[in-house]
């Protein structure tokens, strides 16, 4: 209100005199901090991205014990690029094998039959020695194993493109040679990320822009929120990563990108609420100083309780049992303060610096009609709903409903040739590599042991579905055997010869199975013991927030059980985007959590952004009117922070990964319903039906309303 005193803080931050160094200052902090303090470093582990207790995690462990730990292994795949190898190019492929292995460390002193790259039907090399070279039966192709020992995933990326430059270039005519592997594979998902967060940042901003010049259809007004955002971003990124690193908390490749995502989402939806109190404030206010403190004190408590509630959603990650996923819990609660406080502090400021002009060509001016007494087509909106409430939430159940029949078929956990939008080498070669040698040759099950390996090795070879089986390097006590599984990685059948392998060595006391389908095995079984565990936890602090905030049952009740609707819509009806539209023909374990966290947690922002309003104006008109009010008010700029998020989120499509894409779309679909039905039609439509109740047992309600 014009006569209203607004709190000292947000006169300091928006004071005639004040303003410039609340604005400021702080920027020039943050540039400094983004221009002299790296970012911190990440140290990798082999058990980063494993669940913690999981018996894959423990045989990656218990192998790091193994004296003669080379890493991961790269498989190199000869192909004749027709007919055979004839025996020349045997010949050459079994001299650069040996070299190979003798470069990595892997061919030198150990006994034969122990090798890394050994397998049945391979040739006799010099000193008739077994050679490591793997000939395939139709003699169409060759290859070997060779250890990749790496510092970092960065690092096994570098190796493993200096080993695929050496073997392109040593290749004989009429032979393509490949590399496939777990080394070749984790080398072409991390590539994905080279250059990620400079891509994301581009894509992301560029989004941002255009969505604010469409908003406000000003030449000069979104640069401010863009300038302030962007900086919050980067400082973001420093800051949290420092803290990963302090605190010892694992993150990946993936991290930074969807943080900056979430910071330029989540920034700019405060912006995008802040700006539109404030240009309504213009309309009745001389000074642009009390105005900003007026649209700042009117802001504050809705930002504050959705940042509050986004902050605690995103720490419930540090229960999750995979090291990677409590690093992203940590480093987003870091965004989400950052981008409120900018939000908050900065962007006031440096708003009220520029007088009313930077609106041109829509300047606010004392006298002219604010939003919320209009007639524009929210209003109308609110209207129609008014007229039959009860029709319209029936109406939106129903639809949500069935959107949501399709959360019954979706079946999680991706095959490794399914993790990318576009086919890289590893995967290509892989599948060639099948054609000629069992199925699982490229990605063996790997039995760990402290136990007798002759007799691992032997119960493990009984196993049916196990095609070959070898003790490959042994010492200190400890033994890894490499079994071949007759089906294809990724499949249903090689992931129940892992069930049976385990089933096979139960009785040994210090045995672990690992291997990449053990690992897929496992991702899926605590993928479902996470969403147990958080997704509960999730609904509780978004349902206590809004307790806390609206003093109020009902309301909050309600709030959240159209939160979990929207968010049972949104993956049914992308469900059915994935497998009609995209060809997707599972989902990754991760991405349901993930996709709920965001969901739930950014969708209560529209709910406290509506309801704060609401509620605000119910005091002085009554619920019906004062919701009506309320959509009228903020029915544009959450469907325009809706828009912007989902686009935002979509950005993460630009990289070559299907579970990016598919969190990205979950949450684009997720947000739309959010924005353009559930805040905007079905809240209110419940509020409008319940009247009074809605806000029980708190009284809003005036004696003249």
């Amino acid at each position: 209100m014009p006569g209203h005193q607004s709190p000292a803080p947000a006169r300091v931050i928006a004071g005639r005199r004040t303003a410039w160094v609340v604005a400021l200052v702080p920027l020039f902090l943050a540039i400094a901090a983004i221009l002299f303090v790296p970012e911190g470093e990440r140290e990798t582990t082999a058990t980063d991205t494993l669940p913690a207790g999981a018996d894959s995690t423990l045989a990656v462990e218990l192998a790091e014990q193994l004296p003669d730990d080379e890493g991961q292994v790269a498989i190199v795949l000869w192909t004749a690029d027709s007919g055979e190898l004839d025996q020349g190019a045997q010949g050459d492929l079994t001299q650069q094998a040996v070299r190979l292995l003798s470069e990595a460390g892997g061919g030198q002193g150990a006994p034969e039959g122990d090798r890394p790259g050994e397998a049945p039907g391979g040739q006799q090399g010099g000193a008739g020695q077994q050679s490591p070279l793997v000939v395939a039966e139709d003699g169409t192709a060759a290859f070997v194993a060779v250890p990749v020992t790496s510092s970092s995933a960065t690092d096994n990326i570098d190796r493993v493109e200096e080993l695929r430059e050496q073997l392109r270039d040593d290749a004989p005519e009429g032979v393509t040679v490949e590399v496939t592997g777990p080394a070749g594979i984790q080398a072409d998902i991390g590539q994905v990320f080279d250059g990620a967060d400079i891509r994301l940042l581009g894509a992301t901003a560029a989004v941002v822009a255009i969505l604010l010049i469409i908003t406000y259809r000003s030449p000069v007004l979104w640069l401010v929120p863009l300038t302030v955002v962007a900086v919050a971003d980067r400082f973001a990124a420093i800051a949290a990563t420092n803290v990963l690193e302090l605190t010892g908390l694992a993150w990946d490749e993936s991290t930074v990108g969807i943080l900056s995502v979430l910071v330029f989402g989540a920034g700019t939806d405060y912006a995008l609420l802040l700006i539109s109190r404030y240009r309504d404030e213009l309309k009745t206010t001389e000074s642009r100083h009390v105005a900003m403190a007026h649209a700042l004190t009117r802001t504050t408590e809705a930002v504050l309780s959705s940042a509050t509630t986004v902050v605690l959603g995103v720490l419930t990650l540090l229960l999750s049992a995979i090291p990677t996923t409590r690093g992203l819990g940590a480093a987003c609660a870091v965004g989400i303060v950052v981008a409120a406080t900018f939000a908050l502090v900065v962007l006031p400021a440096a708003l009220v610096l520029f007088g009313r002009w930077v609106f041109w060509p829509r300047v606010p001016h004392v006298g002219d009609a604010v939003l919320i007494d209009s007639r524009g087509v929210w209003r109308r909106v609110g209207d129609a709903v008014a007229r039959r409430p009860r029709t319209f939430v029936v109406g939106t159940v129903a639809g949500l409903a069935l959107l949501a029949v399709g959360t019954t078929s979706i079946t999680t956990g991706l095959d490794p040739a399914d993790q990318f939008l576009q086919r890289p080498e590893a995967i290509s070669a892989a599948e060639r590599l099948g054609e000629s040698f069992p199925a699982g040759t490229s990605d063996p099950v790997q039995v760990v042991t402290r136990d007798d390996p002759e007799q691992v090795l032997g119960v493990v070879e009984g196993v049916d579905g196990v095609d070959s089986a070898r003790v490959t390097t042994s010492g200190d006590g400890i033994a890894r055997i490499d079994a071949v599984p007759d089906a294809e990685p990724g499949s249903d059948a090689a992931q129940g010869v892992v069930v049976d392998v385990r089933a096979a060595v139960a009785d040994f006391t210090d045995t672990h199975v690992g291997g990449g389908d053990a690992e897929a095995l496992d991702a899926k079984d605590y993928a479902a013991s996470d969403r147990l565990t958080i997704l509960p936890l999730i609904l509780l602090l978004v349902l206590g927030a809004l307790l806390l905030l609206l003093r109020s049952i009902v309301a909050p009740l309600l709030l959240v059980a159209t939160v979990v609707a929207t968010y049972a819509a949104s993956m049914g009806a992308s469900w059915w985007l994935f497998q009609t539209v995209f060809g997707f023909e599972a989902m990754d374990t991760g991405v349901p959590l993930l996709a709920f966290l965001f969901l739930v947690a950014l969708g209560v922002d529209y709910n406290i952004f509506l309801v704060t309003r609401a509620r605000e104006e119910a005091a002085e008109h009554g619920t019906r009117t004062g919701m009506l009010r309320a959509l009228t008010a903020t029915g544009g700029v959450i469907t325009s922070a809706g828009i912007l998020l989902a686009a935002v989120f979509a950005v993460l499509g630009v990289l070559p990964l299907v579970v990016l894409a598919q969190l990205g779309a979950i949450i684009f679909v997720g947000v739309l319903l959010d924005t353009l039905v559930v805040r905007t039609v079905l809240v209110p439509a419940l509020a409008l039906t319940l009247g009074e109740t809605f806000w029980w047992p708190r009284k809003v309600r005036s004696d003249g309303a």
